[in-house]
């Protein structure tokens, strides 16, 4: 992978060069500044935090760990890396910056946070400075111009070939540990114990990973931010819905599965009819394809998987019109993906601002923009039977539609969630997570 690396970055720098110079100009300042960022203290304590660095740092350099460093990009000049290696001896000293794209850049080692100024551009009004005021040092304070901030956040929608191969990376990773993760739930295991398997499989702490991972085993699948890790196993594993992803030079992967026992018949046969929905909707991942529209397409066809299943006993226009699909459908079809999980701009109208709204009754979809080529989503529909929606439910005149001794046999399955991370192309899509799982096959 680093060779494929090495001839991909290249192209990579100069298209973050690009968009820095159009960013710059657009606003008439000389200099873009991107701070690595501090941790974060915890309150009435000399510890800190994990470490988590500012996304747009690690877009130009796939440094994770470089606390106090800096970059600074002048257009038409080698962009320069102050890069804070401090002698501390209570520390795992960084060690000098090394491989394929070192050489693209002036590196300048400084021993203190402080020494950074020295490096900096002396006249901090002709910068435009990004992160956030606490990652301010004496008079250099972040303050990029919100212009600057919209076209670089919408543009950042966009990946290049060398982020795509990190992307690939971060699938493979977390393929491996989702099959480590399956494994151990139909051996018995607790939320903990698969969870352990996974970090295991990925090779990972849970810092490194890009969120904290859900691993919900029978009703917990309903909760669709399950946080916790029952160090007991119940009595009986019914269902297992795995929530995880790996980090490849900072850029994540975000997968999810759901799993049934053996003797869950009924169950399974609704992951399968998910299934098929998800990879229908991953069909429709196309340049020119409104991505709201494809949520709305989600709900349809889930409505159809519920009254194909005998949960609900209405047309699929009508549970999606009366707002019953978002009973067990309530969160958005995906989002953007990258740097970060929840990746920035996937409101945005055009580079210079603007936001594109929700539809209607669908307030938690985290994406409007139109797909194209370059994008990279995730599309993760689901189904769960969460026990205060279901009750709303029930009180509507809508409720005597729904079988509510069905619903009441699959509640201690929690719920199903299906999630691929899926390149938008100028033909076919590429789905990284289902090539992923294939290649382990």
């Amino acid at each position: 992978m680093n060779d494929a690396l090495a001839q991909a970055y290249p192209l990579h720098l100069a298209t973050l060069r690009q968009r820095a110079d159009a960013a710059l100009e657009a606003v008439g300042r000389a200099h873009l500044v991107i701070p690595a960022g501090h941790p974060i203290g915890k309150h009435l304590d000399d510890m800190e935090y994990p470490f988590a660095v500012h996304p747009s740092f690690k877009q130009w350099v796939p440094l994770l760990n470089a606390p106090g460093s800096w970059i600074v990009y002048t257009p038409g000049e080698k962009p320069v890396l102050i890069y804070l290696q401090p002698q501390d001896f209570w520390h795992l000293t960084p060690e000098d910056p090394t491989g394929y794209w070192v050489e693209h850049f002036d590196i300048r080692l400084i021993r203190t946070w402080e020494d950074a100024r020295q490096h900096l551009p002396k006249d901090p009004a002709a910068c435009a400075i990004l992160g956030q005021p606490r990652d301010g040092i004496a008079d250099f304070v972040p303050d990029a111009p919100e212009a600057v901030v919209q076209y670089l956040n919408y543009h950042r929608a966009y990946k290049t070939p060398y982020e795509q191969i990190r992307m690939r990376e971060a699938s493979a990773l977390g393929a491996r540990g989702h099959r480590a993760a399956a494994a151990a739930f139909r051996a018995g295991e607790s939320e903990f114990g698969i969870h352990m398997a996974y970090l295991h499989a990925v090779g990972q702490t849970d810092a490194e990973l890009p969120y904290h991972s859900i691993a919900g085993l029978n009703e917990h699948g309903a909760v669709l931010h399950y946080m916790h890790f029952d160090t007991t196993p119940p009595e009986r594993n019914r269902s297992f819905l795995i929530d995880a992803g790996a980090s490849s030079g900072g850029y994540a992967s975000d997968i999810t599965r759901t799993y049934a026992a053996p003797e869950a018949e009924e169950f399974r046969a609704l992951i399968d009819a998910v299934d098929k929905v998800q990879l229908q909707l991953c069909d429709g991942v196309r340049a020119g394809r409104d991505y709201a529209e494809l949520h709305l397409q989600a709900h349809q066809l889930l409505a159809g998987v519920l009254k194909d299943q005998g949960i609900v006993d209405m047309s699929p226009e009508a549970m999606v019109e009366r707002g019953v699909s978002s009973t067990f459908f309530p969160h958005g079809l995906g989002h953007g993906i990258g740097l970060q999980v929840h990746d920035v701009g996937g409101f945005m109208r055009s580079d210079k601002g603007g936001t594109i709204a929700q539809p209607d009754g669908h307030p938690f979809l985290r994406m409007t923009r139109a797909l194209e080529t370059d994008m990279v989503v995730t599309i993760e529909p689901g189904l769960y039977f969460i026990d205060m929606l279901l009750a709303r439910l029930k009180e509507r005149p809508e409720g005597k539609h729904v079988d509510w001794n069905r619903v009441d046999a699959l509640r201690p399955y929690g719920g199903i969630r299906i999630e691929d991370d899926v390149i938008c192309t100028d033909g076919d899509p590429e789905n990284m997570t289902r090539d992923a799982f294939a290649a382990l096959d």
